[in-house]
Parts: structure tokens; sequence; C-alpha cells
């Protein structure tokens, strides 16, 4: 059994990493602007936020589920933090180092990254959906023992985090090719997305709250 729970996990994390959220572009982005060391720190700030998720799911899967309203509290907050990333990527300046011939950022800071990471997935109320979605499934397979449940847990998050970090090298690759236009309107789409994730995020805890008559 506990194969297959593992097998699961692998299943539901690969489905996981398929979505396209601001975690991906940001991930694509900083892979190319600040390189893969910096951006596998980025990708370690996401597991860790998904990490917390799991144990508050898991272990208070109910209460969640029964107050509503820190969804939208969570919404609101995730929107300002998205829409706040967003508007500082689309002003932020390429320098570039003539002697190189090549772009280079004012060297990141790797607690910077691994914060940008925790802050930009732990604020997305959909990615708390989707551990309290997790936790109710775990909740329901009466089968599962304590060592299935971790190795389905461990599955989701190994190939969550191996894929982050795959996107990561593939977006290095690029590097050599990009050039400081290049750079520049790419920071400002992925701002234009975060901003759009932001405002779906408002939408998204306005309707809920119309919902819940606040």
């Amino acid at each position: 059994m506990s194969i297959h729970a593992l097998l699961e996990g692998v299943s539901m994390g690969l489905l996981l990493s398929a979505m396209i959220g601001p975690v991906f572009f940001t991930l694509i982005q900083n892979s190319i602007q600040n390189g893969f060391r910096n951006t596998a720190v980025l990708a370690s700030g996401i597991l860790l936020s998904d990490l917390v998720y799991v144990l508050a799911t898991f272990f208070s899967v109910s209460l969640f589920a029964e107050n509503p309203y820190f969804e939208v509290i969570l919404g609101y907050a995730g929107a300002s933090v998205l829409i706040g990333f967003g508007i500082v990527t689309f002003f932020k300046k390429v320098v570039q180092r003539p002697n190189t011939g090549g772009i280079i950022l004012t060297r990141p800071k790797k607690r910077t990254a691994f914060m940008k990471g925790f802050g930009i997935n732990g604020i997305n109320p959909f990615v708390l959906l989707f551990w309290i979605s997790i936790a109710g499934v775990v909740n329901l397979k009466d089968s599962f023992t304590d060592i299935d449940v971790f190795l389905y847990y461990f599955g989701i998050l190994f190939v969550v985090f191996g894929i982050d970090l795959l996107k990561a090298f593939v977006a290095k690759q690029l590097k050599p090719f990009v050039t400081e236009k290049f750079m520049v309107n790419m920071n400002r789409v992925v701002a234009v997305i975060l901003v759009i994730f932001g405002s779906r995020l408002i939408l998204f805890a306005y309707e809920k709250q119309v919902l819940l008559g606040g």
C-alpha cells in the first residue's frame, strides 16, 4: 500500500506542477535574471510555504473549512502582495556591465529570493484551497497508515520541488541569448501577469465576501 500511496502523491504532484500561475512565471523570470542557484533558493521558499500549508491543513482541515472568512482575508492580502511584486518588477531597472557584454543585475541576496518564493506561494489562497482539498482526500482514505500519509505528501512535495528546479534549469539555459531589451520586456510581462493574478484574487475575495454576506 505504501508504494501505491507514493505513486498517488507523485501523480498529484505532477498535476500541481502543470498548473500555470504566478509562481511559474516568477521561477522563469528569476532564473533568467538571477541564475539557477538563486532560483533554487527561491524554490526552497516555495517548498517551505507548501510544507507549512501541509501541516496546517492536515492537522486542522476542519478549522479552515468552518472559517470561510479566512479565505477572504488571505485573498485580499495575497492580492496586495502580488500586485506589489508586480509594480516593483515592472519598474525594476536592468544594469548592464560593458566589460561582460551581458546583462547583470545587482547581485540578489539569497534571503530575499527565499522570502519572495515563500511569499508569492504562501499568500495565494488557491494554494491553500488545494492543500485543504488534499487534506480532505487523505482524511477519507481510511486504509492509509501513517507511513502512507507521509509518502503521499512526500510524493507531492518532492515532485513539485523537483519540477520547479527543472523549470529554473531550463530557463537558465536561455540566458546567453537574452538581451537587455528582452529582460526589460520580460520583467514587464511578468509584472503584468502578477498584477492580473492579484486582481483575480481581489475578485475571488470580494465574491466570497458577498456570498458570506460581509
